[in-house]
């Protein structure tokens, strides 16, 4: 063989063991089908984490010495973990600044695997970090009320893994009016000074709650599709295990993926501790914020609603309050559905849990338990909803079906522990997510 042909043979062998290469920072997932590339016809993006943005409390505020009186995160390096559902190679990143009082001054982001695919940890893997730009730059100023979405990325995530996303701002937000989800149940790592290519941060500050971070999406066939829950504290997780990811729909997505035929939907959590469907609280109202939670969510095709307890629990103990309250609620679940199916969104509702034996929820005259039941009755009898999930029925006691059985409860009579939310997550049919064409007159109301 000349110098001339063996050249070539060694360009060649190159070319084809670039083709076989993964992304750098690969996490194959078993069995995992072929990712689609860029430019193929059949793809696209898919929601693979969210978290419901929420302007801050000033007890969920970064720790000293990071919030200041008139700034927050000033030369500042916060690394966070999230754990995504849907796969692929190709990823982009969300951040929100919709409740920010000032411009968000991103000055550099990258992503990176986490050491030993942990979820809360300020290790990362060696070697897999890489830079995320927007519009080609390293920096980005996300106005107030906006949102800015990444360049697209080449970036291999396996769906059920974890991602490590790494903010340094150098110049902070200058604002005390911040955008977070602080129910996150994942520790972030918080140090001054730029550390976004560490692989380690030592010393870092810990905090329980997730700031900026709104969404992770990957670039997935287009049989891959997204499910969004609308929800509570029942579905953001409190009673599960900090850095367990272990809520209901956390659950309910490795059941999905593993079960036999396994189903191709990424379960995204939009759910936040004390929200309510018809009026703002802890975040905006369920009606209010359904435009940017779901329905402008990238590749959502079903909506699980699950929330109203918190309606009801708040509304005043007296009949007609509570009786206006149940009346309320179903005609939110009505204009969900009607707002969904416009865009062909199958809209899943989930039967009221129990909170019998809570304070400050459970009323000594039952009104309360009357509106309950008054409107999981509606949810699975008026045929509005495309299916009904009876969670209620699940996690009840059957002695005392106001109240929860006593080995989900983790103990306030109210929210479950992790053995109840793998109950909920196990009382959802996988059938649910079977791609299917739309019957006939869907989206009419």
């Amino acid at each position: 063989m000349n110098r001339r042909s063996s050249l070539i043979s060694l360009i060649t062998a190159g070319a084809l063991l670039a083709a076989v290469s993964p992304a750098l920072g690969a996490a194959d997932a078993p069995g995992a089908d072929h990712a689609p590339g860029p430019k193929e016809r059949n793809a696209h993006w898919v929601a693979a984490w969210t978290s419901m943005p929420q302007l801050t409390e000033p007890s969920n505020m970064p720790p000293a010495p990071f919030t200041r009186d008139d700034s927050v995160l000033t030369d500042t390096t916060l690394r966070q973990t999230v754990h995504v559902s849907a796969g692929g190679d190709h990823i982009r990143l969300r951040f929100s600044n919709a409740f920010g009082g000032a411009v968000l001054p991103l000055t550099k982001v990258s992503v990176a695997l986490p050491l030993d695919d942990r979820a809360g940890t300020g290790a990362i893997r060696e070697g897999t970090t890489r830079t995320v730009t927007f519009g080609g730059s390293a920096s980005v100023a996300v106005p107030a009320g906006a949102q800015a979405v990444s360049d697209p990325l080449d970036f291999r995530i396996a769906p059920g893994s974890n991602l490590t996303a790494t903010v340094y701002l150098a110049g902070g937000q200058a604002s005390t009016a911040i955008t977070s989800h602080p129910g996150s149940r994942t520790t972030s790592y918080l140090r001054s000074g730029d550390h976004v290519q560490d692989p380690d941060l030592p010393g870092a500050t810990t905090t329980d709650h997730w700031y900026f971070l709104s969404g992770v999406e990957a670039w997935s066939g287009s049989t891959t599709s997204a499910t969004a829950v609308l929800g509570d504290s029942l579905t953001d997780g409190r009673g599960s295990t900090t850095n367990g990811n272990d809520r209901w729909p956390d659950v309910l997505q490795q059941r999905l993926a593993a079960g036999k035929g396994a189903v191709r939907t990424s379960v995204v959590n939009q759910a936040a501790g004390g929200n309510r469907l018809l009026n703002d609280g802890l975040g905006p109202n369920g009606l209010a914020r359904l435009d940017r939670d779901v329905l402008s969510q990238s590749g959502v095709d079903r909506l699980i609603v699950f929330e109203g307890v918190n309606d009801i629990g708040t509304a005043a103990a007296t009949p007609a309050v509570q009786k206006q309250t149940a009346d309320d609620v179903i005609a939110a679940y009505d204009q969900i559905i009607t707002r969904a199916h416009a865009l062909g969104i199958r809209v899943y509702g989930a039967t009221l849990t129990p909170f019998g034996g809570n304070t400050p929820y459970d009323d000594v005259d039952g009104y309360r338990e009357e509106a309950r039941q008054a409107v999981n009755t509606w949810i699975r009898t008026s045929g509005r909803f495309d299916e009904v999930i009876d969670f209620d029925r699940t996690v009840r006691d059957p002695r005392n079906p106001r109240a929860l059985r006593a080995s989900v409860d983790v103990g306030d009579h109210l929210h479950l522990n992790p053995g109840g939310y793998r109950s909920l997550a196990d009382a959802v049919p996988a059938r649910l997510f079977r791609q299917s064409p739309l019957p006939a007159g869907f989206g009419y109301n």
